[in-house]
């Protein structure tokens, strides 16, 4: 589903950059490092909020510290394409912790996952537990990543 693009200016930009480097600064620091004062920052930063652009504030992780070094990109075709199946397979990719990202897709399969587990056997695990039982799925296809090259969150406002 589609959402309106909110118009950021140049404060915005830079409220957005500084807070993806450092979601804790405080709101003086932060006033401090966009060029205004405490007030319009702190306003903007509210309006930014509630409009949707900063949608939280969390720890990153780190998943191989965690043990969770195993990620597999996974093609998955459903047997029916019709918008009822589409959002219960949506709505169930989304109460599995393990995808970490589901996209749809316009390809000759539906959708592509990325998945992070422990291990190879515990992938396998997975595979035949938990995404051959989401609704709809006819077949899936698994690519194992070897290295994650590049993996970074949206890191400014462009």
């Amino acid at each position: 589903m589609q959402t309106a693009q909110f118009v950021l200016d140049r404060f915005d930009n830079a409220i957005l950059s500084v807070l993806a480097e450092d979601g804790r600064i405080s709101i003086t620091d932060l006033a401090k490092r966009i060029g205004l004062s405490k007030s319009p920052t702190q306003a903007r930063l509210r309006r930014l909020e509630e409009n949707g652009v900063i949608l939280g504030y969390r720890a990153m992780l780190d998943p191989i510290r965690l043990g969770l070094d195993h990620v597999a990109f996974v093609e998955v075709r459903l047997n029916d394409t019709r918008e009822k199946a589409l959002r219960e397979f949506n709505a169930a990719v989304a109460k599995v912790p393990e995808i970490e990202q589901a996209h749809m897709i316009a390809s000759h399969f539906d959708y592509l996952l990325k998945v992070r587990t422990r291990d190879m056997s515990a992938y396998r695990r997975f595979l035949g537990e938990t995404i051959s039982s989401l609704p709809h799925v006819s077949n899936t296809s698994t690519y194992v990543a070897m290295e994650a090259v590049k993996e970074t969150m949206l890191a400014d406002g462009t």
